[in-house]
């Protein structure tokens, strides 16, 4: 018999059958090792031990392939600067799934608990190298995505590895596919199948996430094998619904959250707010300030407002005064107030582009040392007035997401379908203006769209919001044009998302979109008009309302 390989005989195997069979106690340790693998959503914040990973990495790079290919490669993150872009992007195409729902399937998907890509300690992209000529890989000739199966078994034996050894795991596909590779610095040929998040689990669900959270049910053995063929009359597919920070604070706002005498997550959006802002400022907050901004704006000439340019400086005074809208609602709220005035843009956007790149810079430096001095006091609500902003918010934002104006321009407070046309018209003609002039070969940094499309006020928002960030805070947004300042905020800082909190959704019709963009769900939905943070404000006191309802409950220990 050969020292090397299979040392058994023919009459070896054919009087033993099961002579290969591991003996009854493995058989059943993975059974339920098998039965107790679960995707795993919540995580502990401490590190995974290096020998545990290499052995969850090994299990991997033990599965079948076709052809010996080999074709996976594994990517571990830990760079939590691509953890948050990547969190951003699967947020971001969360809410895209859900608003392709019926309402009460969209709204489930959005409670479902999906921060694993930021709270685990690492990350494992998982990639097949799909460069071979399929023709010179045995078995790839005939089905082409045998390659991308053999990967799949990878992550089947990392899921049943890290689950052995205590460890949870769970597979993130809210992705675009582009948007993630792009992040990796995948080159053509290598395909991702999404992100796999590894760490102590903080949850050891006895079923599935999704069957315990009421959103479909484990089939019967029976009902999913077949005899022989595929029958001529077969039972219907389940409905397809295509519904689609430092993580040890984040734990520990979770921890104490879970102690409450109450239902987790029986507050709603208010605890995942709740659990964001604890995070970030500690359960003891109980302040929050406004930030009201204002700009003025030529664009406002081209009869894209029902009212006139001088209502902004009007707006500023009172607020200055302490008895515009805004102002009065945030001393309702017993919150404190800045306003400040951010100036004249130069251009009309249509013709010419609305500051220099100095100004835009200038201001987002002012709004990013706003933003720091008040961090760390309580909550930064946003508020803004500038006449004629929603039309410069809707060209920046088609600039930003590649949006139709017929998507993002909506009919503002007291317009009527005529100056809907031309609000269209103006944007349209800005953003075309805009896109001759970028080059074809790279996209327009932020800044520089900012710059180009944007407006005084939204550049020192945009500075507010990276300050804020920077210093550890957490931003209450209000409207089209504060959410719009945090994307341009986002795309230079992905981290900043984690950071914000929306605080409603307002009339204008390209606010959602945004909100998707940046993966968020409000608090709210008036319908309000007001702008200058009114139902920001509204919010935010709702937050702290909350946290102080949390800070003060009964708790089971």
């Amino acid at each position: 018999m050969p020292l090397i390989g299979d040392d058994s005989t023919a009459i070896d195997r054919g009087e033993v059958l099961d002579g290969w069979a591991f003996d009854s106690a493995a058989q059943q340790a993975l059974a339920a090792i098998i039965e107790a693998r679960r995707d795993v959503r919540r995580y502990r914040p401490d590190p995974v031990p290096a020998d545990l990973l290499r052995t969850v990495l090994a299990a991997a790079h033990a599965a079948p392939s076709v052809g010996h290919s080999q074709p996976w490669r594994l990517i571990v993150v830990t760079e939590q600067t691509t953890r948050d872009a990547a969190a951003r992007a699967a947020d971001r195409e969360r809410h895209r799934q859900a608003a392709a729902m019926d309402d009460a399937s969209g709204r489930h998907l959005l409670d479902l608990q999906l921060d694993g890509i930021r709270e685990a300690p690492l990350g494992i992209v998982v990639c097949c190298d799909r460069r071979a000529n399929p023709v010179g890989v045995l078995g790839r000739a005939t089905f082409h995505d045998a390659d991308m199966w053999s990967c799949a078994t990878a992550i089947q034996n990392m899921w049943l590895s890290a689950r052995s050894l205590g460890l949870g795991m769970g597979w993130v596909t809210l992705f675009e596919p582009g948007d993630l590779a792009a992040l990796m610095g995948l080159p053509d040929g290598v395909e991702s199948l999404g992100w796999m998040c590894l760490g102590w689990p903080d949850e050891r669900p006895p079923e599935p996430g999704l069957e315990r959270a009421g959103w479909s049910q484990r089939l019967a053995l029976d009902a999913v094998i077949l005899s022989e063929r595929w029958p001529t009359t077969s039972p219907m597919p389940p409905a397809s619904r295509i519904r689609g920070i430092d993580r040890t604070e984040a734990a520990a706002a979770r921890d104490d959250a879970d102690t409450l005498l109450t239902p987790v997550g029986s507050l709603g959006r208010l605890d995942q707010a709740a659990d964001r802002v604890i995070a970030h400022l500690g359960p003891d907050v109980d302040r929050a300030t406004l930030v009201m901004v204002g700009g003025d704006h030529p664009i406002a000439d081209l009869g894209v407002s029902a009212y006139p340019r001088s209502v902004t400086a009007e707006v500023l005074a009172a607020s200055k005064a302490g008895a515009a809208l805004g102002v009065m609602a945030a001393m309702t709220a017993r919150f404190d107030s800045v306003v400040v005035d951010a100036g004249v843009s130069t251009g009309n956007l249509a013709d010419t582009d609305a500051m220099d790149i100095a100004f835009a810079t200038r201001l987002v430096a002012d709004g990013r040392r706003l933003g720091c001095e008040l961090a760390s006091s309580g909550l930064v609500v946003l508020g803004e007035v500038g006449i004629g902003n929603t039309t410069v918010a809707a060209a920046l934002a088609c600039a930003l997401t590649g949006a139709d104006p017929l998507e993002i321009v909506g009919l503002g407070a007291g317009a009527d379908s005529a100056m809907l046309d031309r609000k269209r018209q103006v944007v349209a003609a800005a953003v075309e203006r805009v896109s001759a002039l970028a080059d074809p070969a790279q996209h327009e940094a932020p800044l520089v769209l900012l710059a180009r499309l944007g407006g005084p006020e939204i550049a020192h928002l945009t500075g507010v919001v990276l300050g804020v960030a920077e210093a550890g805070g957490v931003v209450v947004l209000d409207g089209m044009v504060t959410t719009v300042a945090a994307l341009v905020a986002c795309l230079g800082e992905p981290g900043v998302a984690a950071h914000l909190v929306a605080g409603q959704r307002s009339r204008e019709t390209g606010h959602q979109l945004l909100l998707d963009e940046l993966g968020l769900s409000p608090l709210l939905d008036l319908r309000l008009r007001a702008g200058e943070g009114v139902g920001a404000t509204m919010a935010a006191r709702m937050v702290l309302d909350a946290v102080a309802t949390r800070r003060a409950a009964a708790r089971t220990r």
